[in-house]
């Protein structure tokens, strides 16, 4: 076997459920993806604007309890508010989703019901009143099928197979090759036929996941055993401990990393359909476009990321420079805005954006994910992850929370305030690295 044939000869030796599990995952990121790249824009653009929003069932009861935490909100206020309670609900429910699948309803099962749900939320979304419900299924959906996938890679592979790194790069690969195809996908329905032409297109994708996973499932993995609930656990040592109170001190420093990203799921649409200047030759470039920069970035940084990992560079230390890279990414919007002709940025620092934002989160979130996985205990690795991932969903919630505040300040100043945010929980990391590296192993 020569070196040209030697990553291909590796692929293949991966079992086949590898590619149901990846096959079915990439049309899933091509499904949410691509409805999450038109949801804010479409409820600030048309959904909630007066003598629409009335059609929307139940949403005058749900507009009143928002408004009777946060206050009088416009039309766009209430589309980022929605959106961030909508995402911190879809981080959080994979908790949910995957103690369903393995008390209750299996693995496989579990997946086949959340696919289901979400095939049935994208295409109510096509009509105005069953919006609110359309939600709710996404975020069930989400839960059941996120929840389960995952662990049903691991368990393709013996404890102690080298192949599962590898099948885990795999599976990335395809939920970002399904973040990049995704929005130029439905971005260019929703601009030629409409909002709900880009729905539907995500329903038929999430069924196409659902018919590649089904057709496959002689290749999974079995269901695992379930274990006793009344089987006691080993006692915690006291370096256990120190980990976990370790884990948790660092816990309130990822929200603040977590809310600029959730930024550029939420209030940056609205931002560069205002305030971007999108026109190449003749043509306008679709703002749901831009959104598959975040996952094409990642794949053609994360080598050089990773090169810069194996030269020894602690977790935490990586952790912070990734924040304060996105907090530079961030002044590049501000510095956009301000210099741009006609209040509106110039393209080219979208693009300068979105290169040194997955920079910062490529240096952040998996070495994030990395360091509450290798320091759990076994008995605790769930639970901790579990943890790490409501820093996503309190975020979102803080960043909808923002919305109104994007309305009472200028561009520049909105981004220079989430520079300051990320580049200050950046700053702190520098300074508590050294006191929690003492508990903390690099992962």
């Amino acid at each position: 076997m020569n070196a040209s044939t030697a990553p291909v000869r590796r692929l293949r030796d991966h079992p086949p459920g590898l590619w149901v599990l990846a096959g079915t995952e990439l049309w899933d990121r091509i499904s949410f993806k691509g409805m999450q790249a038109l949801l804010v824009l479409y409820m600030a653009g048309e959904l909630l604007l007066p003598g629409r929003i009335g059609h929307v069932a139940g949403l005058g009861t749900a507009r009143a309890a928002i408004e009777g935490l946060t206050g009088p909100l416009s039309p766009q206020a209430l589309a980022a508010q929605i959106f961030g309670l909508y995402i911190a609900a879809v981080t959080m429910m994979p908790l949910v989703g995957g103690w369903i699948g393995d008390r209750f309803t299996g693995r496989r099962t579990a997946v086949t019901m959340g696919a289901l749900a979400m095939t049935m939320g994208h295409f109510a979304l096509a009509f105005d009143r069953t919006f609110l419900p359309a939600l709710a299924l996404l975020v069930v959906g989400v839960g059941l099928f996120r929840g389960n996938m995952t662990a049903q890679v691991r368990a393709l592979y013996a404890s102690g197979d080298t192949r599962a790194g590898d099948a885990f790069q795999v599976y990335m690969i395809a939920v970002n090759a399904g973040g990049v195809i995704a929005p130029l996908l439905t971005g260019t329905l929703a601009r030629t036929w409409g909002w709900h032409a880009g729905f539907a297109l995500a329903g038929f994708g999430m069924l196409v996941g659902l018919a590649i996973y089904r057709l496959g499932s002689r290749h999974l993995p079995p269901e695992p055993v379930r274990r006793r609930s009344d089987v006691p656990s080993a006692p915690l040592t006291s370096e256990e401990r120190g980990r976990l109170w370790a884990l948790a001190a660092l816990w309130p420093l990822m929200i603040g990393f977590w809310v600029a990203q959730s930024q550029v799921w939420n209030l940056y649409n609205l931002w560069a359909r205002d305030h971007l200047d999108r026109m190449v030759g003749g043509f306008e470039v679709p703002v749901p476009w831009l959104a598959s920069l975040d996952s094409l970035a990642p794949l053609l940084i994360a080598p050089l990321v990773i090169g810069f990992g194996e030269r020894g560079t602690h977790t935490l230390n990586r952790m912070a420079l990734g924040c304060l890279v996105f907090a530079g990414a961030c002044l590049l919007l501000a510095t956009g805005a301000a210099m741009g002709s006609g209040g509106k940025a110039a393209l080219g620092w979208a693009l300068a954006f979105h290169i040194a934002s997955n920079l910062g989160w490529v240096l952040f979130a998996p070495v994030e994910t990395g360091l509450y996985a290798g320091n759990a205990p076994e008995h605790w690795r769930g639970t901790m992850l579990g943890l790490a991932s409501l820093a996503v969903s309190a975020a979102s919630l803080i960043s909808g929370r923002m919305g109104g505040l994007y309305e009472r300040v200028s561009p520049e100043a909105f981004w220079a305030i989430n520079a300051g945010l990320v580049g200050g929980t950046g700053i702190l990391l520098f300074a508590l690295a050294p006191l929690l590296r003492k508990r903390l192993a690099s992962a």
